[in-house]
């Protein structure tokens, strides 16, 4: 069963990368259940704590993260050992990119508006694993022709290209775009081809003498998050959790 699954389901070699997405999905889910548990009182889970200093489970992922990061490319794309390492990359993975937003601010703000940030680097990693699965990848030379292959030169502008359109992409302020532009280069063509967010590296140096781009681009920007900002945040309740509502009381002396 397991070899027909592999040599009918799943393309040779990529087996790893479908076990790590998984335990990285599942990883994620289930570490986002357990905390709304402990947030809201019920269940037996707790906070794991050692001399008063709460462990957040950024920590074990980490090691998680490495054991498994090492163990993969010690033990190749296939046999048990790497499958064994694609889990506990990804169990890893999942632990350390659900605490994103803390290793960004250096700082606990999990059920903040700032920790929805772990929830939208988490949703970027599935999509990038999935294109890879897909067959997505900007230095795969297998579908190239055999005068491709020769021509490397050809190559090598096509990636210099495609990386010069990542950068724009990512200077006009688009992170999403420009991660997802390094697999699929059309991505990266529309990212910046387009105006700029607002107050983005290119809008402040490229818009400054140009009232009119500068009020096009203040409205589409405007339009945008009018149109997806509130889809987006209610996708991002569902599966991480509503953020506390912030409150003016002045902090504890």
């Amino acid at each position: 069963m397991g070899r027909w699954f592999t040599d009918n389901i799943v393309e040779p070699g990529k087996l790893p990368t479908l076990l790590a997405l998984a335990a990285f999905v599942l990883t994620f889910l289930i570490t986002r259940t357990v905390t709304r548990l402990i947030r809201a009182g019920r269940g037996p889970f707790r906070n794991i704590t050692a001399g008063g200093t709460h462990i957040h489970h950024v920590v074990p992922g980490v090691i998680l993260t490495v054991v498994g990061g090492f163990g993969a490319v010690g033990s190749g794309r296939y046999g048990a050992g790497a499958a064994l390492s694609a889990v506990l990359f990804g169990i890893g993975a999942g632990l350390v990119l659900d605490e994103f937003a803390l290793i960004v601010h250096i700082h606990d703000v999990y059920w903040t508006e700032q920790g929805r940030q772990s929830v939208e680097a988490v949703v970027l990693a599935t999509a990038l694993a999935l294109l890879v699965l897909g067959g997505f990848s900007p230095f795969d030379v297998a579908s190239l022709t055999p005068e491709e292959r020769e021509n490397r030169l050809v190559l090598v502008v096509t990636l210099l290209l495609n990386f010069v359109l990542v950068l724009v992409t990512l200077a006009k302020g688009k992170p999403r775009m420009a991660i997802i532009g390094v697999l699929v280069p059309l991505v990266a063509v529309v990212g910046a081809v387009r105006l700029a967010r607002p107050g983005s590296l290119w809008a402040r140096r490229r818009y400054r003498d140009r009232p009119r781009t500068r009020a096009r681009a203040r409205l589409r920007s405007y339009r945008h998050d009018r149109r997806w900002g509130r889809p987006r945040r209610r996708f991002q309740d569902l599966i991480g959790g509503t953020p506390d509502k912030p409150t003016d009381k002045p902090p504890a002396p």
